[in-house]
């Protein structure tokens, strides 16, 4: 909330100054944009956006202070009921000041103050942390990571090319021991084809001798 300037008071005195805001402050609440001078502007922000502040409140306490500083119950009762649910998601800044140009006669500046009524949209807190823990990570921590998750990769190819290889000496091997085996059996027909040639050589040589 904006802090009042120092200097002068306005008005003849401090309880002059204190009833010229609360005017300022009802006419502010009631018409919701009024125009002054840039001096009475000024004093009159902190004053208004601390009412509204005890407005969003809303409970009997609040209504109490409210009315300590405005005396019209009517004004009071459009603060909390009309104004207030429509800056319940803004924080702070209720009010707004344009300038207007001088005023003739005096010179003076005026000024259009007037409340800041529109919708806002709140943000989420969980956003602004993941923002900020994601600001906050270092710059190396992505090829750190990429330069782990690198080595088991290559690990895994090698270990699938290596089981690939055993797999393809295993089958080398059945093949082979069963290419081998027919041969194995046509050596055994060989023999036992000769020592039935010698048996019959050997019936023949005994009949002749007889």
């Amino acid at each position: 909330m904006p802090t009042p300037t120092k200097g002068p008071r306005l008005g003849g005195g401090p309880a002059h100054e204190r009833l010229m805001l609360a005017n300022l402050a009802a006419a502010l609440f009631t018409h919701k944009s009024i125009k002054t001078t840039e001096t009475k502007a000024k004093r009159l922000r902190p004053v208004a956006e601390r009412l509204i502040t005890f407005a969003k409140r809303g409970d009997l306490h609040a209504r109490r202070r409210v009315m300590r500083t405005i005396g019209d119950q009517t004004v009071v009762h459009e603060l909390f009921t009309q104004i207030a649910p429509l800056v319940e998601h803004r924080e702070g800044g209720y009010t707004r000041i344009t300038k207007l140009g001088f005023r003739k006669g005096d010179n003076a500046s005026m000024v259009q103050i007037e409340l800041v009524l529109e919708p806002v949209n709140p943000k989420s807190k969980s956003t602004k942390k993941a923002t900020v823990s994601t600001k906050a990570a270092p710059a190396g921590a992505a090829p750190a990571e990429e330069s782990v998750e690198t080595p088991a990769d290559d690990e895994v190819v090698e270990a699938a090319v290596v089981d690939t290889d055993t797999d393809t000496d295993t089958d080398s091997n059945a093949d082979a021991a069963v290419e081998e085996a027919p041969v194995e059996a046509t050596a055994d027909d060989v023999a036992g084809e000769e020592a039935d040639a010698t048996a019959e050589a050997a019936a023949d040589a005994e009949a002749e001798v007889k």
